[in-house]
């Protein structure tokens, strides 16, 4: 009964057992990052490439042309959503970091940018739209499209960071791994969806199942290099408390400048949820993938830190979002919409 009330909870603020978990790899990384660094192709690392083509293809097996069809009406939606996830939070971003960079949060502010960069999130997007009685279709085929469109976009604005503080950056080998990684899964799929789609939507919990255990896989596989190569020792629990601000805060500036956008463009209310809610989350699943082709496998634990803090905070205070859009929905004099 205790943890059933607990589990409620933690499910009320937006949390569960996949972000409690996020938090464990972190420390199982820091006591145990041995097994992690490892190479090889059974290694831990291997396989968690492995288990990434495997999540995209499952992925694709679950989408269909027809879906993708009939989203494309849409069109001042779409591009409210996607010129907000690839354009203007990037450019916010690196607005401040030319404020606030400091040679010793560099390393940090590279994961800030890095968030930015990121396509939305797929599944939580499309939830919390559902809940708040947003515009579905419209929803999945955003979310579905701008994982595609991340495997070309993200790698181009972190060459121009990357390029633009001297680093090496070779772009096109960039977009080749996630291209063979990413992309072609999804392809393969999305052309067996007529005959294998049945199988991933009957097994779609058990197959979530599988994309964490795979993220966390990727998570563990990082965070032991950065801490095999002591690269949080700087660290204070300050900076890690201003990062998780800094991140809320970033939530919260775009939320409000969709909401603007979508007033002056008199959206309805349906289409508003849904571009706030997919155009101001950010993937976890292309985040960790990305960051293994992106990174140097040193640096690729403090790269996936902001991430991890951004997801955490976007699925609370979405949650929190959600629900109350969906009472104000269901209520039964007029409410202020969103």
């Amino acid at each position: 009964m205790a943890n059933s009330s607990f589990g409620s909870l933690l499910a009320r603020v937006g949390l569960d057992w996949f972000i409690l978990a996020l938090l464990a790899m972190i420390g199982l990384a820091r006591l145990f990052p041995e097994p992690g660094v490892q190479q090889g192709p059974l290694s831990l690392s291997s396989l968690a490439g492995y288990g990434v083509s495997l999540i995209f293809f499952f992925y694709g097996l679950r989408l269909n042309f027809e879906q993708l069809r009939a989203g494309l009406r849409n069109y001042r939606l779409h591009s409210v959503i996607h010129l907000t996830t690839f354009v203007v939070f990037p450019a916010v971003v690196l607005a401040a970091r030319a404020v606030w960079l400091t040679p010793d949060t560099e390393l940090l502010w590279l994961g800030i940018f890095y968030v930015a960069a990121l396509p939305s999130t797929v599944s939580s997007s499309v939830v919390m739209v559902s809940i708040a009685g947003g515009n579905l279709p419209a929803a999945i085929f955003n979310a579905s499209i701008s994982s595609l469109i991340g495997v070309f976009i993200t790698p181009l604005w972190m060459s121009y960071l990357l390029s633009s503080t001297g680093g090496d950056y070779d772009l096109g080998g960039v977009i080749g791994k996630l291209t063979l990684q990413v992309l072609v899964p999804v392809v393969l799929g999305l052309l067996l969806n007529r005959r294998l789609g049945w199988f991933a939507e009957r097994n779609k919990t058990y197959l979530r199942y599988f994309d964490q255990f795979t993220i966390l896989l990727i998570v563990y596989t990082a965070f032991c290099e950065s801490f095999e190569r002591r690269l949080f020792a700087d660290y204070s629990a300050a900076d890690l408390l201003s990062l998780a601000a800094l991140m809320l805060g970033l939530f919260f500036l775009i939320y409000g400048f969709i909401i603007l956008v979508s007033r002056l463009l008199h959206f309805s209310r349906e289409d508003r949820i849904t571009a706030l809610f997919c155009g101001s989350k950010k993937s976890l699943v292309q985040g960790s993938v990305m960051a293994n082709v992106l990174f140097p496998a040193s640096v690729a634990g403090i790269a996936l830190l902001p991430i991890m803090m951004y997801h955490a905070l976007q699925l609370i205070v979405a949650s929190i979002l959600a629900q109350a859009m969906a009472r104000q929905r269901d209520a039964p004099s007029p409410a202020i919409q969103p």
